[in-house]
């Protein structure tokens, strides 16, 4: 309320006026006095009146600045009331659409759950199942076709929903049967006529005019043996010198009774089988044989030691080259330093080479930070093909090297996203696969080609869907909520778009990281069996002796005879040249079937 000034106070103050007072003042003081009494009373009369009219004039006053205020604030408080209202139906409809996209999020997950769980694992309810179905479905239609099947594919990306194939249905015609290895021993068995039914009706003995071989599979189980090394001694009869003792071949592990094939066989059944050691005990003890698993462990750990320069020419070989895929697999390390037995560690792998020499790495390590692949690639430049996760940060920043994406991850997450849809509905999930897909189809056919002819086929018709996928993406992005199984896979598209579209540089740059994928896999099988290291050291041990038996296999080199072969050799090696020569791009096939 606005402040009042208060007047000045005085004998008139307040503007009261005293009754007028006579000229001539009487002398007697009685009379003067009463005078002055009638005075002051008409003053006090006068001045009562002023001021009660006073006040009633502030109270008015007042009461209007009161009902004049109490209305502004009315109004404030209207207004307030109205934008609390509209704040608190705003955040009610927040809330609720908050609450709708939960439940949205939480129904697909259940759904997409109980489909891994009890559902088909093949993609090919999305219609592209010739693309890979984790990494394998060519690499599987093409093991079909080879073995003479006549499988009918499912319907391709390229195809319009609903277009079935012709033979659809139909029953898989039986192709040929595949011919035995030409290199596996053969052992005839011959079946001869009885004598008795070689004589002709007319009674001429008949003769032999040819034969029809049939080849049968078979296997000899394992033979468990000891081998006794004799050695000759030798010595003057008039003693004249010290005996000669004949020497004995090199073992890779002196000190132990494996020999040297029976290591081979304990790497490969373990790593390459996904035996454990302690079923790999009760084979020997089937046989009257007891090792204990510890004993057998110590082993692996020795073999992996003495095969480590055969692992240092393969990783030199590796960084060699300027491509390189990576990916992570958890494994568990019972016997950690300062972590718990539950704790999970990661053996990380990597594929690359040059053409004609493929080389496979596992390395394990405690950690999945982004050091670790600095480390691993400390020097290395080229071009990294790796999935959306954040610990290929760091690298992707070092001067010299480029992260390409992975279309596969990329893919999987839409697949994942039609399988929370009603069955037989399509959405926008499939919009995208069909774009994929021709992705796909592109590099299938450019497959043969040579880089420069790639990567004009991918200038002239991939950019072409690259770009056509970039503008759906930017008008479906934005209508998703995010937190639901396709708003993730839009959001995963979106953010890793720069480096899923770089493979169209050059023509000999991979569309997805499957190499990476089909390298760690037998790994992650294994894992299944033997299901943790007991130490740091056996898990160092596993990743050393993985990395050699992944090369050898991706190189199209039979693992066990390699390695056999490795193991004979290597206690003689002492040059770099002897330990080139064990590379398994350097060994041809029939040095390694030599018993």
């Amino acid at each position: 309320m606005p402040q009042r000034t208060a007047a000045p106070r005085s004998n008139c103050a307040v503007g009261v006026r005293a009754s007028v007072l006579p000229a001539q003042l009487p002398d007697d003081p009685a009379v003067l006095k009463a005078l002055l009494l009638a005075q002051q009373r008409a003053f006090e009369t006068q001045l009562a009146a002023q001021t009660a009219a006073q006040f009633e004039m502030l109270r008015l006053e007042q009461e209007a600045a009161i009902k004049t205020r109490e209305a502004e604030l009315q109004k404030v408080f209207h207004t307030r009331e109205v934008e609390l209202q509209k704040a608190f139906d705003a955040r009610e409809a927040e809330l609720q659409k908050g609450f709708e996209a939960r439940i949205l999020e939480l129904y697909e997950q259940l759904r997409l759950a109980r489909r891994r769980m009890f559902g088909p694992s093949s993609e090919s309810h999305a219609g592209q199942g010739w693309l890979f179905d984790e990494a394998e479905a060519l690499a599987a239609s093409a093991s079909a076709s080879e073995a003479g099947d006549t499988a009918t594919l499912p319907l391709s990306a390229t195809e319009p929903s609903g277009q079935t194939p012709v033979d659809a249905g139909k029953k898989k015609a039986r192709g040929k049967r595949k011919p035995l290895p030409i290199e596996l021993p053969r052992i005839d068995v011959v079946h001869d006529v009885p004598e008795a039914e070689r004589t002709c009706a007319c009674g001429t003995p008949m003769v032999e005019i040819g034969q029809d071989v049939s080849e049968q599979l078979d296997i000899v189980p394992m033979q468990v043996r000891v081998l006794r090394h004799i050695k000759k001694r030798y010595g003057c009869p008039k003693g004249d010198q010290a005996p000669v003792t004949a020497r004995t071949p090199a073992q890779v592990l002196p000190k132990s009774n494996a020999s040297n094939d029976l290591l081979a066989m304990l790497l490969v059944t373990k790593y390459v089988d996904g035996l454990p050691l302690a079923r790999f005990e009760y084979v020997l003890a089937r046989a009257g044989v007891l090792v204990p698993r510890q004993t057998l462990a110590r082993w692996v750990i020795g073999t992996a030691r003495a095969l480590q320069p055969i692992a240092n020419l393969m990783r030199d070989v590796l960084l060699g080259h300027d491509v390189i895929h990576m990916d992570e697999t958890p494994v568990q390390v019972l016997k950690e330093p300062g972590r718990a037995a539950t704790s999970k560690s990661q053996m990380w792998v990597q594929r690359g080479g040059p053409p004609g020499k493929p080389v496979i790495l596992f390395e394990y390590d405690p950690s999945r930070a982004q050091t670790v692949p600095l480390r691993l690639l400390e020097g290395w430049k080229g071009h990294l093909i790796a999935d959306g996760l954040e610990s290929y940060g760091a690298i992707a920043f070092t001067e010299g090297v480029t992260r390409l994406g992975c279309w596969v991850h990329a893919r999987r997450r839409f697949v994942d996203a039609t399988k929370v849809l009603p069955e037989g509905k399509r959405g926008r999930a499939h919009e995208a696969l069909a774009l994929i897909g021709k992705l796909y189809a592109i590099e299938k056919e450019a497959r043969e080609l040579d880089d420069a002819e790639r990567l004009a086929r991918r200038q002239s018709r991939s950019r072409a869907v690259i770009e056509e996928l970039r503008r759906w993406l930017d008008q479906v992005l934005p209508t998703v909520p995010p937190t639901s199984v396709l708003g993730g896979a839009l959001g995963y598209l979106h953010r890793q778009w720069p480096r899923l579209t770089r493979y169209l540089e050059r023509g000999d740059l991979p569309i997805d990281n499957n190499p990476a994928e089909n390298a760690i896999r037998p790994f992650v099988v294994g894992r299944k069996a033997w299901l943790f290291s007991d130490t740091q050291a056996g898990a160092r041990a596993s990743a050393l002796i993985y990395s050699l038996l992944e090369t050898a296999k991706a190189n199209n080199v039979e693992p066990y005879l390699w390695l056999r072969h490795v193991l004979r050799a290597l206690p003689t090696a002492t040059t770099v040249e002897h330990f080139e020569a064990l590379l398994p791009w350097n060994l041809k096939a029939e040095q390694l079937i030599t018993a």
